[in-house]
């Protein structure tokens, strides 16, 4: 079992690594998984756009959401009217759901058809997902869920009114069941297909931001803040 001796942030035990289950054991290419501590949230802490599974009268269904992680729990935000919200606090204890971030770093040309892939990092999160009520819990995800687009906004604008809480409904699920998949290097070609007239190699994909576009309307004094820059 592992070790849980340091808490995280929230208070709960910090963990070296996540347990592997049936569910987070790849049926293919077992070498790629991961299940340490610091490589999941490196790979979750990098992102702020994740997919959200679940099931909603029968059919799965698959959202693009906004996330953010505070130590062990991730958090998810919508509308108090959305299913996947209504479905949460209906549900007892809660909604099973399945969560994944994935980036993509590289596209991956082989000299064969079969073995074009793509070089990627990725997280997935089974659980129950539920409602979170506590008042300072949800202005905690809430702060987590905006730091997470960008670094320090939620210090840099206007909190959430009690109409806004009041709209808005807010999910934790806790980091148990969890796994990251990597791939990266070259094409795995044949051999017998090394001597093919065919370009091989790595296309590399990076992530950058331009230069922020201030509003029609923005005040002239104000500037664009340090931590914007530092993006």
């Amino acid at each position: 079992m592992p070790d849980t001796s340091t808490p995280d942030s929230t208070g709960l035990p910090r963990i070296p690594a996540y347990e592997p289950t049936e569910r987070t054991v790849p049926s293919r290419a077992r070498q790629r998984a991961s299940y340490d501590h610091e490589t999941v949230h490196s790979i979750l802490d990098a992102a702020y756009l994740c997919h959200l599974g679940f099931i909603r009268d029968g059919a799965p269904v698959v959202l693009p959401t906004l996330f953010g992680r505070v130590g062990e729990r991730l958090y998810v935000h919508g509308s108090t009217g959305s299913r996947p919200m209504r479905a949460t606090g209906a549900a007892d204890p809660g909604l099973a759901v399945c969560l994944t971030v994935t980036h993509v770093d590289g596209l991956v040309l082989a000299r064969s058809a079969f073995h074009h892939s793509m070089n990627y990092r990725s997280v997935v999160v089974h659980g129950t997902a539920r409602t979170v009520t506590d008042p300072e819990e949800r202005r905690l995800a809430l702060d987590a869920i905006v730091d997470q687009v960008v670094p320090g906004r939620s210090q840099d604008s206007r909190p959430a009114d009690a109409k806004e809480l009041a709209a808005t409904a807010v999910i934790r699920l806790d980091l148990d069941e969890v796994s990251a998949k990597i791939r990266t290097g070259g094409p795995n070609d044949d051999p017998e297909d090394l001597s093919l007239p065919y370009w091989a190699g790595v296309v590399p994909l990076t992530h950058g931001y331009a230069a922020p576009e201030p509003s029609g309307d923005l005040d002239p004094a104000v500037h664009v803040p340090d931590y914007l820059t530092a993006l």
